[in-house]
């Protein structure tokens, strides 16, 4: 019995390469705050903000790389990776369900 090791291209995989490669040029985007924190900053209520109850990677910071850029790489790789697990966890859940 022969087993196939061969692997079609889905639309997720070319999805993961753009959210990957996305975050490998993050250090490139603008160093200007987002949208959400710049309304806060210009409304005067950004000191306001409460903190959040825990951070995977706080401010995009990975502890002990100093370099900030590849910092915020490993951030945004490390990032991707969690959200792309859970959502691949959760379609396989859901499809072995409608299966069952």
């Amino acid at each position: 019995m022969e087993v196939k090791s061969e692997m079609k291209f889905k639309w997720w995989h070319g999805a993961l390469i753009l959210a990957l490669l996305l975050a490998i040029l993050s250090p490139l985007a603008s160093s200007s705050p987002d949208g959400l924190e710049r309304v806060a900053e210009d409304k005067g209520f950004i000191n306001a903000a409460l903190e959040p109850f825990f951070e995977i990677v706080p401010d995009y910071v990975i502890p002990g790389v100093t370099n900030e850029a590849v910092a915020t790489i490993l951030a945004g790789i490390v990032g991707t990776l969690i959200l792309f697990g859970i959502g691949y966890g959760l379609a396989k859940l859901l499809r072995a369900k409608g299966e069952a």
